[in-house]
């Protein structure tokens, strides 16, 4: 008898849904059948796509109701943009209570929810409907991020005690599409839109691998943020005519730092520190993360990828991305990732969510790590507005809305 198979559709179709296609060319055990957006030719584009990469006879559906109600459906990616995050999981919900369809489980990118409010409200309307979820964070699954937690814990701390100190950065030029960029539709700037990353891969590292991280309790945050480079009038005028917001009137921060501080499960403290930044510049993309205890510690960044390219200025190649995500440059030294939907995690996180819904083991991560995602993120905020430290959780958290997502923060 054939193993079972689960059949995919995503809701979303652009760069995200994309990435996790090209991870889906590693997973046995599943078939993307579906997509739908809408904007029915980038829909389309997206089935094309997928049936390209030989992960399933894919086809594009005209509504979310239609894609969820398919029986060869059993499953949904959620990666549609922020704003449409609620809309879209109503009409999933709705499928289900009304009996006219079934699923095994849905997988919903970050961040969550734009506010706490946002994330409580779909989890309980997946809870509601009786649907198992899961919680897409690339970085969590990825290789490095795994592999030298795994090992740290196991040789490490073992030996000499728990780590103390974790690190974790997202750093690139900035988003790909115009929404991003709009303080309202996203939820804010790069905080919202990486930060969520990067606190829950501090969390992860300090906590032993198999533990639930909510065994480390956050007590404080301390956030900053700042718009460095595109409240400036030249990069104002540029993403002003690329992606049609205005920097100068209705700003979004390009920087954000965070620190965390954790209680451990003895008593102790623990920190972590977060940074995430649309004003990076160099090759593309950079991930990183450290983790520090008391006679050891590992690092890891993405751009030391172990194959480099050299091109002198005698090489006019076209703009692209084919050496890595967010390229900024197509000539001089570049490091090249060599299959991104692996070194990012994609990968990984799509066959485990997917034995995950077929029943062959644990979620690793569901919405209720991503709503803790959000009342950092949040509290964050709160603390950046503030400007002091806030003790987690802090009150009316749930009515709390940023100044960058209401178009109403100036920059210092």
């Amino acid at each position: 008898m054939s193993s079972p198979r689960l059949g995919i559709g995503f809701i979303g179709s652009g760069f995200n849904a994309r990435f996790h296609m090209q991870g889906f060319r590693q997973v046995r055990d599943a078939d993307v059948l579906g997509v739908w957006s809408p904007n029915a030719k980038n829909a389309a584009s997206a089935a094309k796509y997928a049936r390209e990469l030989d992960i399933g006879e894919c086809k594009a559906y005209r509504s979310i109701t239609e894609m969820v109600c398919d029986p060869a459906i059993d499953a949904i990616w959620l990666n549609g943009p922020n704003h449409a995050r609620i809309e879209n999981v109503e009409e999933v919900c709705a499928a289900v209570t009304s009996g006219k369809a079934t699923l095994k489980g849905i997988a919903c990118e970050k961040p969550l929810g734009r506010t706490v409010a946002e994330a409580k409200h779909i989890l309980k309307l997946v809870e509601k409907a009786g649907i198992m979820h899961g919680y897409l964070e690339n970085q969590y699954f990825s290789p490095q991020v795994s592999v030298g937690h795994n090992l740290i814990w196991k040789r490490g701390a073992a030996n000499t005690g728990r780590p103390y100190l974790a690190r974790a950065a997202e750093e690139h030029s900035g988003p790909h599409g115009p929404w991003f960029w709009n303080g309202q539709q996203q939820g804010g700037g790069v905080l919202n839109d990486m930060m969520c990353h990067s606190v829950l891969v501090v969390r992860q590292l300090l906590t032993p691998p198999g533990e639930s991280l909510t065994t480390l309790v956050p007590k404080r945050v301390t956030g900053h943020i700042a718009s460095l480079k595109w409240s400036r009038k030249e990069y104002a005028a540029q993403l002003k005519k690329t992606m049609g917001v205005d920097y100068l009137k209705k700003p979004s921060e390009d920087f954000a730092s965070v620190t965390i501080e954790f209680e451990t499960p003895d008593g102790g403290m623990a920190i972590g520190e977060a940074t995430t930044s649309w004003s990076f510049v160099g090759p593309g993309l950079r991930l990183s993360a450290e983790l520090l205890g008391p006679e050891y510690s590992m690092k890891w960044n993405s751009l030391e990828s172990g194959l480099d390219l050299f091109f002198s200025r005698a090489v006019k190649g076209k703009t692209g991305e084919d050496i890595v995500e967010k390229q900024m440059a197509e000539t001089g030294q570049m490091p090249v990732v060599v299959n991104e939907a692996i070194a990012y995690g994609y990968e990984a996180e799509d066959r485990h969510f997917v034995r995950a819904f077929l029943g062959k083991e644990k979620p690793a991560l569901t919405w209720h790590d991503g709503l803790d995602v959000v009342k950092l993120l949040m509290t964050a905020y709160m603390s950046a507005e503030q400007g002091k430290t806030i003790a987690f959780p802090p009150r009316n958290i749930d009515k709390f809305v940023p100044q960058v997502a209401q178009g109403t923060w100036k920059p210092r």
